[in-house]
């Protein structure tokens, strides 16, 4: 912070002139003021460049991954020149930006940074350390199962250029290409030309054909995990526990009965779905910002499985209520009137149809509304799964996570949220 005062030729040259009149005292004051408040914003930035540099193990292993797996100069680089940073936002997993110095030459069209993705705990399925030996057995291996389905899913989107280019992969994690782009902000869901192309970029998706169980057990058999984990949680923290007694007081057992119920009672095709598409997920292309079309690409398929289609639309129409921007305890924002309007809902689903189903936009007007209000109720009755779903893995994450972030705090918030969906929706 520039003042005044902050040049030494400006400065008297005796503090005396300073204190000779009541005048000369605030000026003094005001050059103190200055002073610290000057030395506290270094301080400040000293703090964020410490907490975006990675701790020396973690420097070391990814120095040694990007020197291991990426070709060209990539494989001479000295340690002391690697460069590494933090990226900020991910829920589940750790992100950092790796790159060669300005003046390293590249050999050949090898990239000159890359992001490296580090798994989370959201792959660990055990809470409890106190668990039985064949337990933690069965844990571990559906974890494992987790990651390799999810690394093999990555691999193909990336050959069919669905996603960003695969550079490596390593049981911790991988290294992916580095996109110039910055994510999605909440209220930028509910543009039109955004909203459109995120539909008909899920509808591409969901029109993909993979080498994965078409059987959409994800939904259900995910949440039952959860949900099993959940009743077993203890937490060492007060209002945690006092947190999850009021949730417990709902009686989470039956009501994912009842919802089931429901569900299975609700038309909805199965689909290979993203099932995280949140703006956090969803890039906007450097140079691309201003084109009509093809500046956005969806991004993170580690949830990504069959699944059914209302549950991927309801779940991003839910997005819509969270921001996970705010830099303050619990560092996200609900408004839950953010939710789609029945026009904005319309809009997508219109977008959606056009690119998913060919001559949808021929159909009779009488034709598309049936349609159109078909899926509406369909979305509607799924964006319940939604809440429900990520209310029962942040209570799991609030006892696994190291990830600053407020669990329990969105666990109310998504329950709440569903209360107030499902009375909406007169059930």
């Amino acid at each position: 912070m520039k003042t005044k005062f902050a040049c030494a030729d400006e400065l008297p040259n005796s503090l005396g002139l300073l204190i000779s009149s009541a005048g000369g005292l605030v000026t003094g004051q005001r050059i103190a003021e200055s002073v610290v408040a000057e030395n506290r914003e270094k301080e400040e930035e000293n703090l964020r460049a410490k907490e975006d540099e990675p701790d020396a193990r973690t420097r070391r292993k990814a120095y040694r991954w990007c020197k291991e797996f990426l070709p060209g100069a990539w494989r001479f680089l000295e340690e002391e020149r690697f460069h590494i940073s933090v990226i900020r936002g991910g829920l589940s997993n750790m992100l950092f930006h790796c790159s060669l110095p300005e003046d390293e030459v590249c050999f050949g069209n090898e990239p000159r940074s890359v992001l490296l993705r580090l798994y989370g705990a959201i792959l660990q399925m055990s809470c409890n350390k106190g668990e039985n030996q064949e337990t933690q057995r069965e844990n571990f291996f559906q974890g494992a199962a987790a990651m390799v389905m999810e690394s093999v899913m990555f691999a193909i989107l990336a050959e069919r250029s669905l996603g960003p280019k695969l550079y490596g992969i390593f049981p911790q994690g991988r290294l992916e290409q580095f996109i110039p782009s910055r994510k999605l902000e909440t209220e930028e869901l509910g543009l039109p030309d955004i909203s459109a192309e995120i539909a008909q970029k899920m509808a591409r998706f969901h029109d993909m054909s993979m080498p994965f169980n078409k059987e959409p057990k994800w939904l259900f058999g995910t949440m039952e995990k959860y949900l099993k984990q959940v009743l077993k949680i203890k937490f060492t923290r007060e209002s945690h526990t006092r947190k999850l007694n009021k949730l417990l007081s709902y009686n989470l057992p039956k009501e994912m009965t009842n919802l089931r119920a429901l569900l299975e009672a609700t038309q909805s095709p199965v689909v290979f779905c993203h099932n995280d598409c949140q703006e956090g997920n969803i890039l906007l292309l450097d140079g691309r910002e201003n084109s009509e079309k093809q500046k956005l690409m969806l991004i993170d398929f580690e949830y990504s499985s069959y699944n059914y289609r209302g549950f991927d639309i309801g779940n991003h129409f839910c997005e819509w209520i969270y921001d996970y921007t705010y830099q303050n305890f619990p560092f996200f924002k609900a408004n839950f009137s953010n939710y789609p309007t029945k026009k904005q809902q319309l809009h997508f689903i219109s977008s959606y149809m056009a690119e998913f189903q060919p001559g949808f936009e021929n159909l009779s007007n009488e034709e598309r509304s049936i349609v159109e209000n078909e899926m509406l109720i369909e979305i509607n009755r799924f964006a319940l799964a939604s809440h429900f779903f990520w209310g029962l893995w942040s209570i799991v994450q609030a006892k696994i996570s190291s990830i600053e972030f407020g669990y329990m705090e969105y666990a109310m918030a998504r329950f709440e949220a569903y209360f107030l969906h499902k009375k909406k929706l007169g059930l």
